[in-house]
Formats: C-alpha cells, sequence, structure tokens
C-alpha cells in the first residue's frame, strides 16, 4: 500500500422509504431556496418528484426547478443551472437521477460561486474551486457512484471534450432500492456495467500485489456480476438493485483507490468517443473494454489470471477476458460501434479524433500509443 490520506463527506441514506423517512432531517441545516434539478421528467411520470418537492415544501423550502439536464451533460447546461442559481439567491441544490444529473449539479454548484469560467480556470489554469453551494442527491439511477464523490464529467461542445472536473461531493445521498424500479432494463444494466468498468479500472491499475483495495475490487466485481445475472432473470428484483446502488457506491467512493494508482484509460477513450457521438456511457464502455484488455492482457498476466478466476471461474488471464466479453455479451450490450446509438455515423475518421484526442494514462499496465489505441477502437467497428 501507498501513503493516502482518506475522507469521506458524504452521509448516506440507504433503503426503502429512506427519503420519507430521511430528506426532512437531511436538509434542515441549509438555506430556504432549494434548487430541485433533474432530467428529462421521468421524476414527473413515476410521482417522484411530487414526493420530493411535498417534503420540501412541507420543510419550509421554497422549491426552484432546474429540468431538462440530459444524458452527458453540457457544460452550456451547467452555465444555465448556474445563471438560475445566482439569479435566484440559491442556497442549497437537490440533485434527483442518476450520474448525469448528479454530475451536472456538482459543477453547478461551483459555477455559482464564483464568476470565472470554471472549465478555463481548471483546465487551463489547473487551479480549482474552493466554494461551492452545499448540494444532496437522490439516486434513481445507478451506477456511475457520482453520489459519492466530488467529481463529474461533463461534456464541452464547443470544444470537442468530454472530461472530469473537480467540484461539490454531495453532502448527503439517499439511496432507495425502489426509487429505480421504473428505470428501463437496458439502462440498468448499462449503468451496473459502469459500476464493473469503475472496479475492473481501479483493480488493474499498477499496485503492489498485497493491495487490501484489490480484495476489495474483486469482490465488488464479482457481486456486481451476481447481481446483474439476477436482473437478466428478473429485472423487478429490488434485492439487486439495491446490491447494485452498493456495488456503484463503493466503487466511486474512493475505498477501492486509497493506497495504489488507478487505470482509467477505458473511460478516457469512452469520455472522447462519448464527446463525438453522445453514446451511452455504460455501452460504450461495453464496446470497448475487451478489445482493449485483449492488448495489455500479457503485460499483467496474473492479475487477468486472478480477475478471471475470482470474478467468472476461469482458469487463465485470456479465458477472464474472453469471459468479460461473453458476459457483455450474455446481458444484451452492444460489442460493436455499429450498435451503439450515436448522434452520428461513427467511422474510422471519427475513431482517430478520439485516438488523438483522448487522456493516455501512463499508470495503467503499459502505456499504449495514440496509434494502437486506433487500432484497439477499429477493432470494435
Amino acid at each position: 500500500m501507498q501513503k493516502f490520506v482518506y475522507e469521506y463527506a458524504t452521509k448516506v441514506y440507504f433503503g426503502a422509504g429512506a427519503v420519507k423517512e430521511h430528506l426532512t432531517q437531511a436538509v434542515s441545516g441549509y438555506g430556504q431556496n432549494v434548487m430541485l434539478a433533474y432530467g428529462g421528467g421521468s421524476v414527473k411520470k413515476n410521482g417522484i418528484y411530487d414526493q420530493v418537492k411535498k417534503i420540501l415544501e412541507d420543510a419550509g423550502k421554497k422549491v426552484t426547478d432546474f429540468s431538462g439536464i440530459m444524458s452527458n451533460p453540457t457544460y452550456a447546461k451547467v452555465q444555465e443551472g448556474a445563471s438560475l442559481a445566482k439569479k435566484e439567491n440559491i442556497d442549497f441544490i437537490l440533485a434527483v437521477g442518476g450520474g448525469s444529473v448528479i454530475d451536472c449539479c456538482k459543477i453547478v454548484a461551483a459555477q455559482a460561486k464564483t464568476e470565472e469560467d470554471l472549465w478555463e480556470m481548471e483546465m487551463t489554469e489547473h487551479k480549482f474551486p474552493t466554494e461551492v453551494l452545499p448540494m444532496g442527491a437522490i439516486v434513481t439511477a445507478s451506477g456511475t457512484g457520482a453520489e459519492m464523490n466530488g467529481g463529474a464529467v461533463i461534456t464541452n461542445e464547443e470544444k470537442v471534450i468530454k472530461a472530469g472536473m473537480a467540484a461539490a461531493a454531495p453532502r448527503f445521498a439517499i439511496l432507495d432500492p425502489e426509487y429505480t424500479m421504473s428505470v428501463p432494463k437496458m439502462q440498468v444494466i448499462s449503468g451496473a456495467f459502469d459500476t464493473l468498468s469503475h472496479a475492473m479500472e481501479t483493480y488493474f491499475g499498477n499496485s503492489d500485489q498485497d493491495n487490501v483495495s484489490d480484495d476489495v475490487a474483486l469482490s465488488i466485481m464479482r457481486n456486481t456480476v451476481t447481481n446483474m445475472r439476477r436482473l437478466l432473470k428478473n429485472i423487478n428484483d429490488v434485492q439487486a438493485r439495491g446490491n447494485l446502488m452498493w456495488d456503484s457506491a463503493m466503487a466511486e467512493n474512493g475505498i477501492l483507490k486509497v493506497g495504489r494508482v488507478t487505470d482509467f484509460q477505458a473511460h478516457q477513450m469512452e469520455h472522447q468517443l462519448g464527446a463525438y457521438t453522445d453514446c451511452n456511457h455504460g455501452q460504450g464502455l461495453a464496446v470497448i473494454h475487451p478489445a482493449y484488455y485483449r492488448h495489455i492482457v500479457k503485460d499483467a498476466e496474473e492479475k487477468f489470471q486472478r480477475f478471471g478466476k475470482e470474478v467468472f471461474g476461469v482458469d487463465t488471464a485470456q479465458a477472464g477476458v474472453e469471459a468479460l466479453a461473453d458476459f457483455i455479451k450474455e446481458c444484451g450490450l452492444p460489442t460493436k460501434m455499429g450498435e451503439l446509438k450515436s448522434k452520428v455515423e461513427i467511422t474510422p475518421e471519427i475513431l482517430r479524433s478520439v485516438a488523438d484526442t483522448c487522456n493516455v494514462i501512463k499508470c495503467n499496465p503499459r502505456e499504449l500509443s495514440r496509434d494502437e489505441i486506433y487500432d484497439l477502437l477499429m477493432e470494435c467497428m
């Protein structure tokens, strides 16, 4: 284990009825003006919006809606939210949704407290916000683990870059598995694959063989696969959904990353693929991961062998990679670029641009050249 400092800032309320039981108390220490943020309106159709708004109003809060947050939230949407927060003198932001809504609100919370352009501040000047609006999250679609950390992924459409930014960590997160029951099957499975990817990306980074985090990551991977298979048999299995909610949180609350370095090269490739195509994040990862792992399996053979044995019950490193590829097919996730829902046709030219603009990770089993990244992306065509 390497040296580390670990602090966990988010208070978690987990279980059926958690919103009704805990939301009033959770928001009691903050100001009157609350921004209620959500996505395309599904929370209104399933009744979650009405329940949450009533609890807030009964607690004496003035509620301002910030709606229409899209999958792969844009920097323009962040600016819209920040302007609204300033105009309405917002004291607290409550994000109700999945990772996209929560990520957007994290950056809104920071941008609302500064006149500087946050993108330029972080990406060019390498300065980070020191003051943010407090925020909380009610998770309605799990997978990203966004409710458990201060990072966010935002798409800057003008620059054609999808990248991670640092901002506000939620003060609290409410996880009620029943709130995910109206989420469509493929969205649930895609989100769960993102969880699996987070744990894999952490595990395959360079680390000592006796790293405690590896053991925890393998357990999270195994549990995620088990519960994804449960949902393939019964999408209404609320216990499986609950397990996957906590798997998602565990994969991104920092526990797996302490005392080690990580990989996340597949995420860097998918982020840029998403910047050009607006494809679903979990599904883009499902396409990329097997190709990437076939390229690096010999560079971390012992770790891949352990992964294959403990997660999928196979004996060799290569068999572990192929077991992952077979599992992706078993889940009905895309395996080729052409199967992804994209705003543009995915062409070799786009993949060349992805390869040329994505971040190249230097702490994974082997640093890839941009030509090799292009080759492995082309293998996904």
